[in-house]
């Protein structure tokens, strides 16, 4: 343990919130940031500023996954437009000269603002990763970071027009200020609180019409996805087995009806689900996904699916999976490492089998 990296997460939550409701019309869901961070190191310590009273929905989200809510309340109609701000850089700054086993802070914004805090941070030796919303996020922060993540491309995220099954809708419930002098909120109420629509549980939202976010493939296949894609090393089983343990502390094999997390491995090796070879210990064998295959084959699908949709202008990506369900039933693209079927196109898209093209408020996927 003593060699891994130990992460500090703080939020800037009402950037996030306002950002996720009017760009991806969808409200901030933390699991996606936990389990980006779950593939980096241990979280240690987990806040988020705002004033609260504008985000009651999103509370109980938060509070589910341990996160402290640091409250900056708007007292009396009184102007403090920086004050969650201020008070998120003096708590990074004092966390960073008080608890040297900290060694990376997560910093989770869009702000160009908090410049200035990830140069101080760099400069204290700390790593900083940040994140925010793609199109709500200033150009001068990205680059000061060491590494920085767009909260659209995580896993797990989709946008609310890209038709995804499961995936929620625009909800309204990240109220307050916006950035750059708007008022609080979008909604165009004397009060600036536009009213939260009916939904699932949190928890559930991802995962309504596919496989439990449990499911073993998937869980694994994803896990070993991302940290490949983090690390760009190798992926050992112990260092896998840790990793899925920080995404879910209740994690155990045993649960699956194995003695032992090399048993699950042989399991899922056998699936064609991983591949297994030696690692640098024994008993110690290196995980990584395989290359052909499955996901070949996937991608094959989806590119006859569209070839024989297209009517000349391209096809809808809300709605595709459906017909990509209906040529292979039980299709997903989980077990192939993809935490949602927009990432499974992308990766289509990069492979030279199909395009991927924002079009208006939504995707249109064309055979190449």
């Amino acid at each position: 343990m003593d060699d891994e990296d130990r992460i500090a997460l703080l939020i800037d939550y009402e950037n996030l919130a306002l950002g996720c409701r009017d760009h991806l019309g969808v409200p901030f869901d933390l699991r996606p940031v936990a389990d980006a961070l779950a593939e980096r190191g241990r979280v240690v310590a987990r806040r988020a500023y705002a004033d609260w009273s504008y985000f009651d929905e999103d509370r109980r989200m938060l509070t589910r996954n341990h996160v402290e809510l640091i409250e900056m309340t708007q007292r009396m109609g009184a102007s403090r437009k920086n004050a969650a701000d201020i008070k998120m850089a003096v708590d990074a700054v004092e966390t960073a000269y008080e608890r040297d086993y900290i060694t990376t802070f997560a910093i989770c914004t869009g702000d160009s603002d908090f410049t200035p805090l990830v140069h101080k941070l760099r400069e204290l030796n700390k790593r900083v990763i940040g994140f925010g919303v793609r199109d709500s996020t200033s150009t001068m922060l990205p680059p000061a970071c060491d590494e920085f993540l767009y909260y659209d491309d995580l896993d797990g995220v989709v946008p609310a027009d890209a038709g995804e099954p499961g995936g929620a809708g625009s909800s309204g419930r990240g109220k307050g200020r916006g950035r750059g002098g708007q008022g609080r909120g979008s909604s165009g109420r004397s009060n600036g609180r536009a009213e939260p629509a009916p939904e699932p549980e949190v928890d559930d939202v991802e995962e309504i019409e596919e496989e439990p976010a449990t499911d073993l493939a998937s869980l694994v296949a994803q896990t070993v996805s991302g940290l490949h894609r983090s690390s760009g090393g190798a992926v050992t089983a112990s260092v896998l087995k840790r990793t899925l343990v920080r995404k879910d502390s209740t994690f155990s094999e045993a649960a699956y009806g194995f003695r032992a997390f090399g048993e699950l491995l042989d399991h899922l090796a056998g699936r064609g689900i991983i591949e297994l070879s030696p690692g640098p210990a024994k008993g110690d064998p290196e995980v990584t996904l395989p290359e052909e295959g499955g996901r070949q084959e996937a991608f094959a699908l989806l590119r006859q699916t569209v070839a024989e949709l297209d009517d000349g202008s391209g096809v809808a990506l809300s709605g595709l999976k459906d017909h990509v369900r209906a040529r292979r039933e039980g299709f997903s693209e989980k077990p192939l490492g993809y935490g949602s079927f927009l990432q499974f196109c992308k990766g289509a898209a990069a492979a030279g089998l199909v395009e991927l093209t924002r079009r208006g408020t939504g995707y249109v996927v064309t055979v190449v």
